[in-house]
């Protein structure tokens, strides 16, 4: 001890201090429980009232229907992306409408006008809810068969509640760019990051500002989104930790697709900057969609070469709603855009099994800017992309 200074306490031993600072989380993460909103118990079986879907709860969602002029002979029904809404589906309806086919597209629990906005009502509850507008649908239409369109969150939602027997009543099913960036294929201090942050912070509100990344081409388009007042701007921390977990079981569906369920037709974007290409690929060769098979198996893939995240409102989209139109008639016909051709050089199968992603797109900063080395990780990304 030095002379003149009172004695200090020993540095507790490094096992200890993990020990204290693991306490210290457990304790301010129980004090910052995430938000939820989930269903209630059911009491009705779901229907269509009134412009809204009510599902076995009794929540009444907002739902919007396009219709074609004369009787329809087919129906899609659409399920939307992360923090859009039903409306979501008005520039593909007004093709598809053309052709016959009868469009509803109901919002989410959490977006839109249903439920408290930006709170994650947890994944049963939109699988269940998703099971509960095909049921409801199904009344509505009993001859006709019924295709779900699920975009992004939207297609994770599909891809989830077809695995889990609950669309068994669907003729088919499509995915849009599906969010299947299960935590498995995250990097390590992301996934970290996602944990911590849903729990020590989950209201915090994220944006996805200043990290440059374009979700589609056609710039009109998202210019009405960013002032449609329905179309949420930030997310909170505990909704992505949410959407994770709805990607983990969708990931794990894809895998596990019953043999009695519906055709599935995966499409995705060549520039999609949201979704990376490396989780899409391995989720395309667990579920079956061979990129060398040939065209009628009962899992397909389609890559469009300009297209983006938001294929079905891109300024490319007639070809995507074309070949939508064409698998709906006969899912087993070749698509006439010869998109699946595309998907076999984009595409390889086996996909490595190992391989992890950064999570940059929704790894969103408060600023609105992206920290240096991820813009460069970012660039590299573009770049690769470039080449290929």
């Amino acid at each position: 001890m030095i002379p003149g200074k009172a004695p200090t306490r020993p540095a507790p031993p490094p096992r200890a201090a993990f020990l204290l600072a693991a306490l210290a989380v457990a304790a301010l993460g129980a004090a910052c429980a995430p938000e939820r909103q989930p269903a209630g118990p059911r009491i009705e079986a779901p229907r269509l009232a009134d412009g809204a879907l009510v599902a076995g709860d009794g929540a009444r969602l907002p739902l919007r229907a396009w219709r074609p002029e004369e009787p329809p002979h087919a129906v899609v029904l659409g399920v939307h992306g992360l923090n859009d809404y039903g409306n979501a589906f008005a520039i593909p309806a007004a093709a598809w409408t053309q052709a016959g086919v009868a469009v509803y597209a109901y919002d989410q629990r959490g977006f839109g006008g249903a439920g408290v906005p930006g709170v994650w009502a947890g994944a049963t509850t939109l699988i269940d809810d998703l099971e509960d507008a095909a049921a409801a649908l199904r009344r509505r239409h009993p001859a006709l068969p019924i295709h779900v369109v699920g975009v992004s969150m939207g297609g994770a939602v599909t891809a989830a509640a077809l695995a889990e027997g609950k669309l068994r009543d669907v003729a088919g099913a499509v995915l849009v760019a599906p969010a299947v960036w299960a935590r498995e294929t995250m990097l390590l201090p992301h996934r970290i990051g996602l944990w911590l942050t849903a729990r020590l912070a989950p209201s915090l509100r994220l944006s996805g500002r200043g990290l440059g990344i374009v979700p589609s081409d056609n710039v009109e388009m998202l210019r009405a989104l960013g002032r449609d007042p329905l179309v949420l701007r930030e997310t909170r921390a505990d909704t992505l930790a949410g959407l994770a977990d709805l990607m983990d079981r969708a990931w794990a569906g894809l895998a596990a697709l019953p043999p009695d369920a519906a055709p599935v037709l995966l499409l995705y974007g060549a520039k999609d900057e949201l979704v990376p290409r490396g989780p899409t690929e391995r989720a395309v060769c667990r579920m079956g969609a061979a990129t060398g098979a040939a065209s009628g198996a009962r899992a397909r893939a389609a890559v469009y070469r300009d297209g983006y995240h938001m294929l079905l409102r891109d300024l490319g989209a007639a070809t995507v709603h074309a070949d939508v139109l064409s698998w709906i008639d006969d899912a087993a016909a070749p698509l006439p855009s010869g998109a699946e051709a595309e998907a076999r050089r984009f595409f390889s199968c086996p996909a490595p099994a190992t391989q992890q992603f950064s999570f940059l797109p929704v790894a969103m900063r408060r600023t609105g800017r992206g920290r240096p080395w991820e813009r460069r990780r970012l660039a590299g990304t573009r770049a690769k992309r470039a080449k290929t």
